[in-house]
């Protein structure tokens, strides 16, 4: 049935970008930083995947664990060297600094987008693994979607898991809706941006890898992965897992519906029209989202 392959496709896609959001939520929701360069560092994760893959026939599943921790060091370094001295120790931003963080991660876009540029050119990153179909009542689907959609299930469980039941994650939370006061009673405030900034990042890589296993990225995917991470982020409200995962599924159900039914050239206006309606329904309620 057109509909249910439909539904299905858009399901599985929608967990991954459920995981891609939840990665730019922690940097946002708890550091506090909108990082409009988030989508560069997923599909360079993604990239690098494929080049591994084909170069040294090194399964996705060996660059899931060793891409995401790099990634997160990375990221570590940038708030540490950039974006520290503008967020400042309190984390109680105003109006300008918050703009000129929003300036200054546009800006390391537009960088990373030309080196990726200048080194791979418009090349297309794609490869073949478990792309054999599997049989699910009147419909198949490619066991490396099941595969990447069954990863980043778990892993946005094991997020909700570490936020809602460990000290750390309710450090977290409690940064994330009310850093002053969070100070006032010991939380390492700075610290614990830093960390969140840089697991943020790692989760971003881990999504760039599983979206490396079923969909071509470009050295130009960047922006289109930012913008559904944020459309996410803005459906499923700030720093919650189980937020950012039926957001994800919204967005991935528009996209397959859309493509199939109207016109897969359409399917970005999806996504636009997604963002648009998220940000009407949430005008007046940006506190609400943010908890």
């Amino acid at each position: 049935m057109p509909l249910l392959d439909a539904l299905l496709t858009g399901a599985i896609a929608g967990g991954v970008y459920g995981l891609l959001a939840l990665g730019l939520a922690l940097q946002y929701g708890v550091a506090r930083i909108l990082n409009l360069a988030y989508g560069e560092a997923v599909a360079l994760a993604g990239i690098a995947t494929a080049l591994l893959y084909q170069g040294l026939t090194l399964s996705p599943l060996v660059a899931l664990v060793a891409l995401p921790p790099l990634f997160a060091l990375g990221n570590l370094l940038l708030h540490r060297l950039l974006f520290l001295p503008l967020v400042g120790r309190t984390l109680a931003l105003d109006g300008e600094n918050e703009g000129r963080l929003i300036l200054l991660t546009f800006g390391l876009s537009f960088l990373i987008q030309g080196l990726l540029a200048a080194e791979l050119g418009g090349r297309l990153f794609s490869y073949s693994y478990l792309g054999q179909g599997v049989s699910l009542g009147t419909t198949a689907v490619a066991l490396n979607r099941l595969l990447a959609f069954g990863v980043a299930l778990a892993l946005v469980v094991l997020a909700h898991l570490v936020l809602t039941r460990t000290r750390l994650g309710m450090a977290a939370r409690a940064l994330s809706r009310e850093p002053e006061e969070a100070l006032l009673v010991g939380i390492p405030a700075v610290r614990l941006s830093a960390w969140a900034f840089a697991l943020g990042g790692g989760v971003g890589a881990a999504a760039g890898v599983l979206l490396s296993m079923f969909h071509t990225l470009t050295p130009a995917s960047g922006p289109e992965l930012t913008l559904k991470a944020l459309v996410v982020v803005i459906l499923g409200g700030l720093g919650g897992a189980p937020g950012a995962l039926l957001g994800g599924v919204a967005l991935g159900l528009a996209e397959a519906l859309v493509t199939r039914f109207v016109n897969p050239g359409l399917s970005m206006a999806a996504v636009y029209g997604l963002f648009v309606l998220a940000v009407l329904y949430l005008r007046g309620n940006r506190e609400v989202a943010r908890q």
